[in-house]
């Protein structure tokens, strides 16, 4: 039932229907109203009381709010690295201008707004797409698994960043040896770590969590499994005999007893030790990753 009355200079519509909540809107004329109204009758002709009260639900459910719950039910099913790298970002949105508004609201003017924010704050195209990739994958789960079908996704009504053209870093000249000596006088630990990585471009996360039950020097392999992947998949690396001699060194080293490969803490403790072996070596813009693609390129080149 519906009901249309005047307040003040303003006219308020009311639907009510038992079993559904109740619904109601102000509008600056009394024509409008009435359409209104009328809409909302019609509409719930064709929707459960189930669906209206999702549609209420989504009104008051904040940005802030949706990534709270979504840190609860989403991030721990992620690998750790990758929920350590979202955590940042979901803070940085719980944090903006946005983060009061419910998620209906949300649109592609404000996201577009966001973007330019970040583009103040110095952001890299592809940081920003990250950024983007989380708040639409938060969409993507309160739609399908939340019940707020009605949702639009208003990342998909803005332009990304251009991301610039892909790095095509490789060892030039002797650089090798030079980044290989420089390792091994920091931590000869160290050395091993890298040649690990450039012989199975793996990924530097993967090669440091690496455990001895993991390798076989049998069938010369390395299994990785799912959750210690970027893609959530798991594989098979094999070993050559220079990757191997590296993994053998390393299992000969005095240490205390355990399963891990490498006495590194933390993946920043190698990630800082790399960067300085880097710099001794005399590597301008070298990042670990370009041990991957120059593995590879190897790889390609060896048919």
């Amino acid at each position: 039932m519906a009901s249309v009355f005047q307040s003040g200079k303003f006219w308020r519509a009311q639907v009510r229907r038992r079993g559904y909540p109740s619904l109601s809107a102000t509008f600056d004329t009394k024509r409008e109203a009435l359409q209104w109204a009328a809409q909302i009758e019609a509409r719930l002709e064709t929707q459960t009381p189930g669906q209206v009260y999702k549609k209420v639900e989504a009104r008051e459910l904040t940005l802030k709010a949706a990534l709270e719950r979504y840190k609860r039910e989403i991030l721990p099913s992620k690998a750790p690295h990758t929920a350590r790298r979202e955590r940042s970002l979901i803070e940085w949105w719980s944090c903006s201008l946005w983060q009061a508004v419910p998620l209906p609201n949300l649109d592609g003017p404000q996201v577009a707004q966001a973007i330019r924010a970040m583009e103040k704050e110095n952001r890299s195209a592809n940081t920003i797409r990250l950024m983007l990739a989380i708040l639409s994958h938060l969409y993507t789960i309160a739609r399908k698994e939340w019940g707020y079908v009605d949702l639009i996704n208003p990342v998909e009504l803005v332009r990304k960043p251009r991301l610039p053209e892909g790095r095509d870093r490789r060892f030039v000249g002797n650089e090798e040896e030079r980044l290989l000596e420089a390792c091994a006088r920091k931590n000869p630990e160290l050395t091993d770590f890298v040649i690990v990585a450039l012989e199975t471009a793996m990924r530097q996360g993967e090669v440091f969590t690496l455990t001895w039950d993991r390798i076989s020097f049998i069938d010369h392999t390395i299994k990785l499994p799912p959750e210690l992947t970027k893609t959530r998949k798991g594989r098979t690396v094999p070993l050559s005999e220079r990757a191997e001699d590296a993994l053998k060194r390393q299992r000969a080293r005095p240490r205390k007893p355990g399963n891990r490969v490498w006495t590194y803490a933390t993946q920043d403790g190698v990630r800082a030790s790399f960067f300085k072996a880097v710099k001794v070596a005399g590597l301008e813009d070298f990042h670990f990753h370009d041990l991957r693609h120059e593995a590879t390129s190897r790889f390609f080149e060896r048919g």
